[in-house]
């Protein structure tokens, strides 16, 4: 995995499911990237999951599903035990070289999920209570309304080269590479903020312009 460079790595992740909840519904597919800021990708992490004893499916989550055949199929192929999956996925975010940080969008579907499979299966949270919405950090940077910060209003130079396929696995690797970017983008008007800052000021005068 490479020597450790930061004391956090993002995990973007994308959660796939039979409905808007977990426990009546399923969580069906799990796809989380581990990125450090300068868009490395240092490891993934991807599984399908059988369905909760007695959950079902959600009528308009299906007419989702049946816009998106093949995203669906890819979804439910080679399910494991939900435990199984909990397991593995725990076990990978423990073998990380930095402290996970979960990225998701919308967080309160991803990390709702998430969330609620490691504690209900395993007791535990490897994220805690902590996770990043990319919407939200898209506020500041952007200088947009929370409302206008979707990916489709990113400028052409902030959008990942991916395609975005509901597959959980392909969408967290899109997600993470805005993220990415983002940051990128912050950091720049951090910078160029500074660089103003240390340039003379000009002021009127008198008639005359004085630099100070």
């Amino acid at each position: 995995m490479g020597p450790t460079r930061h004391r956090e790595i993002f995990i973007s992740t994308d959660i796939e499911a039979s409905g808007p909840i977990p426990g009546p519904y399923s969580m069906w597919s799990l796809g989380a990237v581990a990125l450090w800021p300068d868009k490395t990708v240092v490891d993934e992490f991807s599984a399908n999951l059988e369905d909760l004893p007695g959950a079902g499916v959600d009528a308009k989550t299906m007419e989702f599903w049946a816009r998106n055949p093949e995203a669906y199929e890819r979804a439910r192929l080679d399910p494991e035990p939900p435990i199984q999956v909990m397991q593995s996925f725990s076990a990978w975010l423990k073998a990380l070289p930095a402290r996970p940080i979960f990225v998701g969008s919308p967080i309160g579907f991803d990390f709702l999920f998430v969330r609620w499979y490691f504690i209900y299966l395993l007791e535990h949270c490897p994220f805690g209570f902590t996770a990043l919405d990319l919407r939200s950090f898209a506020m500041p940077v952007l200088g947009k309304d929370f409302s206008k910060c979707g990916k489709r209003a990113y400028p052409a130079r902030l959008r990942a080269p991916v395609p975005h396929t509901h597959v959980a696995l392909e969408d967290a690797l899109e997600q993470g590479l805005l993220f990415c970017n983002l940051m990128q983008e912050a950091k720049d008007i951090r910078e160029a903020a500074a660089l103003l800052r240390g340039m003379p000021q000009i002021q009127k005068g008198q008639g005359v312009c004085r630099v100070q």
